[in-house]
């Protein structure tokens, strides 16, 4: 359509600007002219409110740069982990509600909005924002689909053709089947592509908003204001009629309806399925929409559809529209417009399967065919970014590789981390970039001269006047390095066997007893990462006692110890398994339990391995916990192991406890062996073996499985139901009394009973004959 000349109107002067004759006076019926009617209409920017000039005329709207709001493509807070564009199948359709409403103000259209609640939620259930916005006079719904892609490429690739054209299928149908009478939020629609550039907060972005193309395109006979349109009796019971109409939860946010006047009765608002009712009843029946448009010489884009419909439902060619609009809530009849449109169509229009072509798609801000881009990146906050990157890495993950990763569970698991030092620093970075985000760290040292080198959460300054408190520290940084975490730091000493306590000092470590017995009850997960063996002595028994998961990594100079401590034993004690009670039993008490027939052999098998609780740090050991740092030269007093071995320890450790909480049976899981097949590995996250010792001198690693002992010093039966029953009394008597806990468990009499064999290695072939027969 080619522009001839300036249009000569009445109207204001911001009204004639930019009206330009048509050749064929009508709205647009070509591409051509649809992209002049710039879109207002994106998130917080109009609904498409130009569309239908003056008699012979068609309006060109001036270029409106759009207001996109940034939480648009941020999910609020009560949403986990980010946005909506990472989903498990890429290039599906999404339904995505949006909204609007009359124009309600002489100078500015009325906008389509996409709410918070109009995104799906992150399980990827579909959203009930439709739904839950029912009733509200405010936010009119405009069904929407999102397609959203994985590349860039592909966003560019996308036939944006087929894809209007299937929203259009879907409008035509809803015609010609009579859900559009039923609810004519139908009849206007929307479709959003985009892709996000989750890395630099870079979003791609295109609107349409489909439209029925006639042809011939439909003319005005008339536009004028509705207050002229309509006797001042009229004009009275119509402002009744619409604003009870717009107060009533049940038509609210109906956005097309029938205007029936009949003369010297009333005037009433009906929804559209009353078609061939007002006819029969008599009377002049006008159609009417909500206008999100406010200008004076232009209804707004829903009427497109409106006429559409008409035309092709109810075959007319001649329809008289209200445009309502609002001014302070109530109708405003000096706002609305009435328009008397002519329909002549060529085509026919009955024929449901003769689908009528469709324009639709927005021009960007420079006034080009070509998607709209937004960057967030300098508009938020900096914590903020970081959190969501932290989130989107453990979101790709669970996308595609681990669609069982149970990222809530992993924010809500909280993780006591005893010893602030080289491991300690490893395991609490590793847990945050699982998406641990409650940790605590507890320590008694400062940060030395030595210690930045090896423990990644210290600075030099950290080392200063003589050196800040390590655990102070280490939370402290911990939140410099990722500011979503819940970091705490304690400075608090562990009591440990073999170190007599001064009977000033009484008191000092019954309160660090029940402190430390608060954090490991307050916790989900132990970490023991000290640098002794008497150390974790009290945190296994409390652990065992309160059936904590408690996770050990140790460090030699070029070996290592990681494992998982079994299930407290209140958790099996009516088991009859040796390795759960302190009776003397044999292996051969419990071979005898056979499977009857009528019992599911894995079952039985699975039951069987459960009663094999887990051994301890401590279960290997005949000996109770002394002092190990007495009398050592500094080589031995310090650390000294090879600067690779913390880091793989402290990994191993966190992937065992990222592998527990993930496992159905929790700290009950069985052992596994090393599985070679890793396709017969039946746990997403692969094997969770119960010790593994490293040995880097020889690059080679070894799964170990240890049942308990039940004569272990820290977590047997005995052990724990002495401390149960004395509390602290009975930590202070191991503590002072070393000797005391091999006596209480029964390997003072063991190792008695050994050295009682006085054997001779080098005896004749009869006195070896005699051993034998003594075993």
């Amino acid at each position: 359509m080619g522009m001839t000349q300036k249009a000569v109107s009445k109207g204001t002067r911001g009204e004639k600007k930019g009206l330009r004759r048509t050749k064929e006076g009508c709205y647009g019926n070509e591409d051509a002219v649809c992209e002049r009617w710039k879109f207002r209409g994106i998130l917080q920017g109009s609904l498409m409110s130009y569309g239908l000039g003056m008699a012979g005329y068609a309006l060109i709207m001036a270029k409106v740069r759009p207001a996109v709001p940034g939480y648009v493509w941020v999910l609020p807070e009560k949403y986990p982990v980010i946005p909506w564009y990472c989903w498990p199948y890429p290039g599906r359709t999404i339904p995505v509600p949006g909204f609007y409403a009359p124009s309600s103000h002489a100078q500015v259209s009325n906008h389509l909005k996409l709410l918070s609640d109009s995104l799906p939620p992150d399980n990827g259930e579909e959203t009930s924002a439709s739904v839950k916005f029912l009733g509200n006079r405010n936010l009119c719904p405009v069904p929407g689909i999102l397609y959203n892609t994985n590349t860039l490429e592909s966003f560019k690739a996308l036939d944006r053709h087929s894809l209007l054209n299937l929203e259009v299928e879907k409008i035509w149908e809803d015609i010609h089947s009579g859900r559009v009478e039923e609810d004519s939020s139908l009849l206007c629609r929307f479709l959003l592509i985009s892709f996000a550039d989750l890395k630099k907060w870079s979003f791609y972005y295109w609107f349409a908003f489909p439209a029925l193309v006639l042809e011939p395109p439909a003319t005005f006979t008339k536009l004028q204001r509705a207050s002229d349109f309509f006797s001042l009796q009229e004009s009275t019971a119509l402002l009744a009629a619409c604003n009870g109409w717009r107060q009533s939860k049940l038509t609210a946010g109906v956005p097309f309806f029938l205007v029936q006047i009949i003369p010297n009765v009333d005037v009433r608002l009906r929804p559209l399925k009353d078609w061939e009712a007002c006819q029969q009843e008599g009377g002049k029946v006008l159609l009417g929409f909500y206008d999100p448009c406010h200008f004076l010489s232009n209804p707004g884009w829903p009427l497109r559809n409106l006429i559409a419909f008409a035309a092709a439902r109810w075959g007319l060619e001649n329809v008289t529209v209200l445009c309502y609009r609002e001014k302070g809530g109530s109708g405003d009849l000096q706002q609305c417009l009435v328009a008397d449109v002519s329909v002549s169509l060529t085509q026919d229009w009955s024929d449901t399967k003769s689908i009528p072509k469709a324009v639709g798609w927005e021009r960007n801000n420079q006034g080009k065919m070509a998607p709209r881009r937004i960057s967030l990146a300098s508009q938020m906050d900096p914590k903020r970014l970081a959190i969501s990157a932290a989130d989107l890495n453990l979101k790709l993950m669970r996308w595609r590789l681990l669609p069982s990763l149970n990222l809530p569970l992993l924010a809500a698991t909280k993780c006591l981390l005893l010893g602030a030092g080289t491991l300690g620093c490893q395991v609490a970075r590793n847990l945050m970039a699982w998406g641990v985000r409650h940790i605590t760290l507890v320590d008694y040292g400062r940060v030395a001269m030595s210690n930045p080198l090896r423990q990644s959460l210290y600075t030099l300054d950290d080392c200063l006047n003589g050196g800040q408190l390590k655990a102070i520290a280490a939370a402290k940084n911990l939140k410099c390095i990722f500011p979503g975490v819940e970091a705490e730091g304690i400075s608090m000493a562990i009591p440990m066997p073999g170190h007599p306590v001064a009977e000033n000092e009484t008191e000092n470590i019954i309160r660090d007893c029940m402190h430390l017995k608060h954090l490991i009850d307050s916790h989900d997960f132990v970490f023991l990462l000290t640098d002794t063996r008497e150390s974790r002595w009290l945190p296994t028994l409390l652990s065992a006692d309160a059936n904590k998961v408690a996770i050990t990594a140790a460090l030699g100079f070029d070996s290592f110890l990681v494992m998982r401590h079994g299930a407290g034993i209140a958790v099996l004690s009516t088991d009859s398994s040796p390795a759960c009670t302190d009776e003397e039993t044999v292996p051969s008490q419990i071979e005898h339990d056979e499977p009857s027939e009528f019992i599911d052999l894995e079952v039985f098998e699975e039951t069987e391995k459960r009663k094999q609780r887990l051994g301890c740090y401590y279960c290997s050991d005949i000996v109770a916990p002394v002092d190990s740092t007495r009398n050592l030269t500094l080589d031995q007093q310090c650390t000294v192991t090879r600067p690779g071995l913390a880091p793989i320890a402290a990994s191993l450790a966190v992937e065992l406890a990222v592998g527990i909480i993930h496992h159905p049976l929790g700290i009950l899981a069985p052992a596994d062996q090393d599985a070679s097949d890793t396709s017969s590995v039946e746990q997403p996250l692969g094997i969770l073996p119960h010790q593994i010792r490293g040995d880097i001198a020889k690059f080679s690693q070894m799964i170990i499985k240890g049942r308990a002992f039940n004569r272990c010093t820290a977590c047997s039966e005995r052990v724990v139901s002495e401390y149960r029953e004395r509390g602290v009394d009975f930590v202070l008597q191991a503590i002072n009394q070393p000797s005391y806990l091999e006596d209480l468990t029964g390997l003072t009499t063991l190792m008695d009973l050994a050295d009682s064999f006085n054997l001779d290695l080098e005896d004749t072939d009869e006195d070896q004959d005699n051993f034998q027969t003594v075993m």
